[in-house]
């Protein structure tokens, strides 16, 4: 039964999270009519510019989350991202609110450490080797026995923050000290990953629904800083590539359980593809879909949560994203060359709103279709190039 918000009879969304990934989610939900409610711990967030209503709270104060749920009652509780008091969903959920996919998937994945374990320790899938450190004399230990290059990163973050590679021994305190200063939470344990020796890593979008279990086509992307800046759909796999991608995501997710779309990260070597991370909500490079399916992640991740069927997925056509990132801090900026941007052929932006731009902070993205990805990712840069986020000199004085 669906009706219409602020009414008797509706659907009503809680996103915890409203940045940019959210604001798709909140507007595909509005789209079927649904009631929504952005929360995050700054104001003016993408996704509460265009909610119902919002709340500006601290997410890892487990007071203050259950207050606003418990105000709120809503029939879905989306988290959207990974800075929150879990133990408080967990609570919640007992008492019979529905958290998204569950109150154990949030859990387990907030950190890297819990779906590690699970990948490697539970379910045996191929994963990098890894050990973790809780000082910066255990990360000596760690990064010893791991060798170099390794990869260090906060065992709770997004978007690539406190993640470095340790080149040699000489590095390790300056990648404890980013680990520590970048982090997310009060969480001083940090993953020590061997570096893999990859031809390409993947996104494997993958939807959990009443329809059963069903994937997206491969997602190709480039990282810097651990954070993505293009992605492009579909990625050329071989088949055997493919049946073992789909089998390694469905082993996770399965173990993870819960309705709604999963970024699976993967590595594809030259042994075979080998498990990296998962996210049990729609991804960042997964932003591709808004112009290459016939359904967008978000809208995928919308019906899966409402319960409703999903359809074969359908790539209309190929296509490209390339992240739009800020140089420099300001509370008040302004971008240029949308114009040209959108005079490049079959290209289409997101201009997120963030209130304030940050060094590196995605503000927009770039999403443009083409003949095959590589026409698709050429007119994606060529776009993004088109554009500056300029600072307001006054507004920083």
């Amino acid at each position: 039964m669906f009706g219409a918000p602020m009414k008797d009879h509706a659907r009503k969304m809680l996103l915890l999270g409203a940045g940019e990934l959210g604001k798709e989610v909140v507007l595909e939900a509005q789209r079927l009519g649904v009631e929504t409610i952005a929360v995050d711990r700054y104001e003016d967030a993408p996704a509460m510019q265009v909610a119902h209503r919002s709340y500006v709270i601290d997410m890892l104060d487990a007071r203050k989350l259950q207050e606003v749920i418990e105000a709120e009652n809503p029939d879905y509780i989306v988290p959207e991202i990974e800075a929150i008091a879990t133990d408080a969903l967990l609570e919640l959920e007992s008492r019979g609110y529905n958290i998204i996919p569950t109150a154990y998937a949030t859990k387990l994945t907030m950190d890297r450490e819990g779906i590690r374990r699970l990948a490697s320790e539970t379910l045996g899938l191929p994963t990098a080797a890894y050990e973790f450190a809780d000082s910066l004399g255990e990360l000596k230990q760690a990064v010893h026995k791991i060798g170099t290059p390794c990869v260090i990163k906060p065992i709770m973050s997004s978007s690539g923050k406190g993640q470095s590679v340790c080149r040699t021994e000489e590095d390790i305190e300056a990648s404890w000290q980013q680990a520590m200063e970048e982090g997310r939470a009060q969480s001083q344990r940090v993953i020590v990953e061997e570096l893999i020796s990859f031809d390409s890593e993947i996104t494997l979008l993958t939807v959990r629904s009443v329809s059963g279990t069903s994937f997206c086509p491969p997602i190709g992307h480039t990282q810097q800083g651990g954070d993505y800046m293009e992605s492009w759909q579909p990625h050329v796999m071989k088949e055997e590539q493919i049946k073992e991608s789909e089998s390694i995501a469905k082993a996770v997710t399965d173990e993870i359980g819960g309705y709604g779309v999963f970024g699976v990260e993967l590595f594809l070597t030259k042994d075979g593809v080998i498990f990296s991370e998962v996210s049990p909500r729609p991804h960042d490079t997964g932003m591709v879909t808004m112009a290459t399916q016939e359904l967008s992640e978000f809208a995928l991740h919308v019906r899966a949560v409402l319960g409703l069927p999903i359809p074969e997925i359908e790539l209309v056509s190929p296509g490209a994203s390339r992240a739009l990132k800020a140089g420099e801090a300001s509370d008040d900026y302004h971008i240029t060359g949308v114009d040209k941007a959108l005079g490049v052929p079959n290209t289409q932006l997101r201009l997120f709103g963030k209130p304030e731009a940050k060094p590196g902070r995605r503000m927009g993205v770039v999403l443009a279709k083409g003949i095959d990805t590589d026409e698709a990712r050429q007119r994606a840069e060529v776009a993004a190039g088109e554009m500056e986020i300029v600072p307001d000199v006054y507004a920083r004085v």
